[in-house]
């Protein structure tokens, strides 16, 4: 038997329809945000990621899928998805159009992990990403439409926290005064955050490491370094999502994985997912469309796990029930309820039946395994007299169709 590859996992039935339920509503709610979808490829150039991500996170350093193919080009599966939705902005030259672009997309990324519960080698993201607005009237509409999208989907977990990295005006002299806090606390730091203090010290504030979060309880906060601009810009958004009812708290250590966030950034967490609590993160990077090539064009966007979502759904059942269940009893019954079948569906009725001329138990057996919201019966005496009884499954109320498609839609429809 050939099994899967770890960390590459199969979405059986039961639970492809919770994430149907997930991906539908993100296109609900983003586009009453005025957002389109873009779809993007799985493999870019290894460079694109090389220059947006950095060269020392721990996504590039160690976790890339990256390979050379047959044409000696360096590939990889994508990590993650803004950098592939700004290549594509810059490259279509979008910008020219609008350089305020409005753009949401969904599929797989890879990264090569330990996978654990809700976070695998191939995983599955739902991002948005806005462009052309320095205001940060925009931070907060991204914001809010992000905390409204999980409470469409019903959850009260996650919450918002959120920070601001300040921008290459501010950070240069905070890095250094984190460096220079690192340096004297060396030997508490774990063997990764040793070896990147200088290159990407702002990695040693969000380590996992028990170690090294207690030698950095004390560090400097960024807050407390950012220049005017990057402090009024933190300011008004906070006030627009209080204006927006938005809930928010202020968590100073965060500085997300990747090189191009400045200013603004947010994660949503819980604490009903065990070490992986961020569901969603993201922040503002206003530097990275120039740093790969196109205008410069400030930007903002997130990206959310799917994986995740569905964990916090837990058991909730998304699975569509069949309109219908036909009951056929004998050769002729099951050719007409085939017939009937075909014509209900091209109708835009969900119609079941079975195919192997069972009994009438068995077949009631398979209809409440369906969970049909109707069941009609059609035997010899029905199709005698071309009738038969449709019944509610819910109510047990029934009423004589004639055996036509149009009639049984008209009644199912009526009677829902």
């Amino acid at each position: 038997m050939i099994t899967g590859i770890k960390g590459f996992n199969d979405i059986l039935p039961g639970d492809v329809e919770r994430w149907q339920h997930i991906e539908a509503t993100a296109r609900r709610v983003f586009s009453l945000y005025g957002f389109s979808e873009i779809r993007i490829p799985i493999l870019e150039k290894t460079e694109l990621f090389r220059r947006s991500i950095g060269d020392t996170t721990d996504i590039v350093e160690k976790e890339m899928y990256s390979f050379v193919d047959k044409g000696e080009n360096a590939v990889t599966m994508r990590p993650e998805g803004t950098a592939s939705v700004m290549r594509s902005y810059i490259e279509h030259k979008l910008y020219a159009q609008d350089p305020v672009a409005k753009l949401y997309y969904m599929g797989p990324m890879f990264r090569y992990e330990r996978p654990q519960k809700g976070r695998y080698r191939q995983f599955h993201q739902i991002g948005a990403e806005v462009t052309g607005v320095t205001d940060p009237k925009v931070d907060a509409q991204v914001l809010t439409m992000l905390c409204h999208y999980f409470a469409e989907l019903g959850l009260t977990e996650p919450t918002l926290q959120i920070n601001s990295l300040g921008c290459p005006e501010c950070r240069p002299a905070y890095r250094q005064a984190l460096i220079d806090f690192l340096r004297e606390r060396l030997d508490s730091l774990c063997d990764d955050c040793k070896r990147r203090y200088q290159t990407n010290p702002l990695r040693a504030l969000d380590c996992k490491s028990a170690h090294c979060k207690e030698a950095t309880a004390t560090a400097p906060a960024m807050l407390d370094s950012l220049c005017a601009g990057c402090d009024d810009h933190f300011a008004v958004t906070r006030r627009h999502l209080e204006w927006a009812g938005t809930a928010y708290s202020i968590n100073n250590r965060m500085v997300r994985g990747l090189d191009y966030y400045t200013r603004t950034t947010f994660e949503l967490v819980t604490g009903l997912l065990g070490a992986q609590s961020a569901v969603a993160a993201g922040g503002r990077y206003d530097g990275l469309i120039s740093d790969l090539g196109g205008p410069a064009i400030p930007g903002i966007g997130f990206a959310m796990g799917v994986e995740r979502i569905a964990l916090l759904l837990g058991d909730q059942h998304f699975t569509r029930r069949p309109d219908l269940f036909i009951a056929a009893l004998g050769e002729e019954a099951q050719n007409e309820a085939f017939r009937l079948m075909c014509g209900l569906q091209r109708s835009g009725v969900a119609v079941e039946m079975d195919y192997e001329g069972k009994s009438l138990k068995s077949q009631m057996r398979r209809s409440d395994k369906f969970n049909a919201r109707f069941t009609l019966i059609i035997g010899g005496d029905e199709l005698a007299k071309g009738a038969a009884v449709l019944k509610a499954m819910d109510t047990g109320v029934q009423a004589e169709v004639p055996l036509t498609p149009e009639e049984i839609a008209a009644r199912i429809t009526i009677t829902a």
